[in-house]
């Protein structure tokens, strides 16, 4: 059996599993991130923080899903559960899950403040009617029903006055199945001219599968494949522009792909060929693949009412007019008739 058939077979497998587990491995370290955002040429004052550098390089993207029906068949409407978690070597910074009508959530705040260079708030700075909130910034589980919370949003988006439309919003565009079937058919067409095939055997089942192409010819023409069904993709989804990829790198660049027992357990993308202006040792993209694991609802979360959250995101997309005081929240926007030093907080009615 051809290297190809193999991968066709394996990625086969993965869509009628009802559940599936991935972990995702930027494999670069903090000095070279920096040579690459420098490379890019950021504005003055946008440059990527040391801190950042260091949480992106050792950072871990972990995700479960599990949907009522085989995968490759499922909808958005499908999917029961979802778990999401971003880790470091020091420990949990961002845990997400989807379970039900909640959707759950806690993070360290402390540390992802200190790494956009955004310190938050100290906890003692709010008072106990806080709530949510307060436990939020503490680093407990924080739920909310994100139903209601969408409903919310739609309100907000509405002028005073403005009632809701009595009609439902017009679906948006999607590939009917006979289209899919197509666009599938013909991007393998296009893998299996541009892309060359290795293999290599290996101990207690385990083989590992090589793919190469080179970059620009490669993504040139699965751009085009796609270009046809670009007003049936979903809102928000842009193609790149055949100038653009003309500015694409033309090395090489290789993926190397592991099964065992022909299930495919990783993924590792070699980026370092891209970077070349960079001139960066080593850039990479790991994904290891495993059986998923059903998503639960943690026990003890709080619960964050919408309108607590509305407040929240409105209070942080304040425009900054004036100067606030050096001594955090004196006599400025915030203090102003508290007392100098104080923090003003007022619940959600």
């Amino acid at each position: 059996m051809s290297a190809g058939k193999k991968l066709d077979q394996a990625f086969e497998k993965l869509g009628k599993e009802k559940s599936l587990s991935f972990e995702l491995d930027l494999d670069v370290d903090a000095a070279t991130l920096k040579k690459l955002d420098a490379d890019s040429d950021p504005e003055p004052g946008d440059e990527l923080p040391d801190e950042a550098a260091e949480l992106l390089s050792g950072a871990k993207l972990s995700v479960t899903v599990e949907s009522k029906k085989p995968l490759a068949e499922s909808g958005e409407e499908d999917f029961v559960g979802m778990a999401m978690k971003v880790s470091v070597p020091e420990g949990d910074l961002v845990e997400y899950r989807v379970v039900g009508d909640y959707a759950y959530f806690r993070s360290d705040v402390e540390a992802l403040g200190e790494a956009m260079g955004t310190p938050m708030p100290s906890t003692d700075d709010l008072p106990p009617e806080a709530g949510a909130l307060k436990k939020a910034l503490e680093g407990e589980w924080i739920k909310v029903d994100y139903k209601a919370l969408e409903k919310a949003g739609e309100e907000l988006g509405r002028a005073p006055g403005e009632e809701a439309p009595d009609t439902e919003p017009s679906a948006e565009p999607t590939l009917d199945a006979k289209t899919q079937k197509k666009l599938v058919e013909a991007l393998r067409e296009v893998v299996a001219r541009d892309v060359e095939f290795t293999t290599a055997g290996g101990e207690d089942g385990t083989e590992r599968i090589s793919a190469t192409a080179p970059f620009r010819t490669l993504i040139t023409d699965l751009v085009d494949e796609i270009r046809p069904f670009s007003k049936e993709l979903p809102p928000g989804v842009e193609l790149p522009s055949a100038a653009d990829l003309k500015d694409a790198p033309a090395a090489k660049v290789t993926a190397d792909f592991t099964l065992k027992n022909g299930e495919l357990t990783e993924v590792y993308v070699d980026l370092t060929k891209l970077t070349e202006s960079a001139k960066a040792e080593k850039v990479g993209l790991g994904l290891k693949l495993g059986a998923g694991t059903r998503p639960t609802a943690p026990a003890g979360a709080t619960e964050l009412k919408p309108e607590e959250l509305m407040d929240a995101f409105a209070a942080a997309m304040m425009p900054e007019e004036g100067e606030f005081p050096e001594d955090e929240f004196g006599e400025g926007e915030f203090g102003e008739g508290e007392g100098e030093g104080e923090f003003s907080y007022e619940p959600a009615a």
